[in-house]
């Protein structure tokens, strides 16, 4: 059994500490790319006669001039977020198993989006500057406890589903809308499925997770802006093209918006002369949410769970398929 380790050498010891380096060695024989490259060549020699081959930041698509050095092939582990920079219809067509760790990842995008929340509702940034601008007495009004409110979320992915998950400790109303789960699935996650239209209209705050696609474009614009309740706070952790910014720029200086929590924009980085940057009541973050750093080894840990479990004959827990594409970041 043969596992091709394709990622660059920093990028491996990012990923994988001594101990699942070691795991791995034990299902199989384990092959690593020492140098910086990543290049379809050493991709090739890597993956020859593989069994398993993993994937990380910094490669390309396993197009089938790839393939074709490795026939019997079947696993990609990708130990990254989104599997779509590896992805090829050759992968697809030779029936080779995928699988993704954008799980993993999810969780510090959650965990931003809940920080966003509290920071927002209780009026941090604001205040903050205040005091650093020599106040202190504020009004009170300004402040919003996590209760008897309603939080809207708006895609139920990995990250939608965990975020409200980590809401399940706060007495609020949690409504979701994701065209893509059922009722049922929402309401394990702790949320009311419903349309977005009334999540729109009845919440108190809007957390964004859904994907980039072309239906989700500009999801945020005038129209839907101006459905929103006064003092809304929005938060967006998922992708930048989800808000037509100008859109947001007007509703945010008309006073609409009481903030705007945004850990990414479109473009990356926002231009300097985004007016967005100008507003006090605008928090933009460098799209730090799903940055791993101590907790990139979640990611080894997880992908040798998955060859695990696939060496087993067990279910892949987080199997991509070329059907979930669409809907997927």
């Amino acid at each position: 059994m043969k596992i091709a380790l394709l990622m660059n050498a920093q990028t491996r010891k990012n990923v994988f500490t001594d101990r699942i380096l070691a795991e791995l060695n034990r299902l199989g024989d384990v092959v690593m790319n020492e140098t910086g490259e990543t290049g379809p060549e050493i991709v090739k020699q890597l993956i020859r006669d593989a069994d398993i081959a993993v994937t990380s930041w910094g490669n390309g698509p396993l197009t089938a001039d790839i393939l074709d050095c490795a026939p019997q092939l079947k696993l990609v582990a990708h130990a990254a977020g989104s599997v779509k920079p590896i992805i090829s219809d050759a992968l697809f067509d030779r029936s080779i198993a995928l699988i993704s760790s954008a799980v993993v990842l999810s969780r510090g995008v959650s965990e931003t989006a809940l920080g966003f929340t509290i920071s927002a509702a209780k009026n941090f940034y604001q205040l903050n500057q205040l005091v650093h601008d020599g106040g202190w007495e504020h009004d009170r009004k300004s402040i919003t406890e996590l209760f008897d409110i309603t939080i809207g979320v708006i895609g139920c992915g990995y990250a939608g589903a965990h975020y409200i998950e980590l809401l399940q400790p706060f007495s609020v109303s949690i409504l979701a809308y994701d065209p893509y789960q059922d009722a049922t699935k929402i309401k394990a996650f702790g949320a009311e499925k419903t349309s977005l239209e009334r999540i729109l209209q009845e919440s108190d705050i809007i957390s964004l997770h859904a994907p980039s696609i072309p239906e989700t474009r500009h999801m945020i614009n005038a129209e839907t802006l101006a459905m929103m309740k006064n003092d809304v706070i929005l938060i967006n952790t998922a992708r930048g093209s989800l808000i037509d910014e100008t859109a947001l720029y007007a509703h945010m200086k008309s006073g609409k918006i009481k903030y705007a929590c945004l850990d990414v924009t479109d473009p990356e980085p926002p231009a300097a002369d985004n007016p967005l940057r100008t507003l006090p009541n605008c928090v933009i973050t460098p799209h730090l949410a799903g940055q791993a750093n101590n907790g990139l080894g979640r990611i080894g840990v997880h992908v040798h769970e998955e060859i695990n479990r696939f060496l087993n004959g067990e279910s892949l827990v987080t199997r991509v398929t070329r059907e979930m594409l669409a809907t997927m970041a």
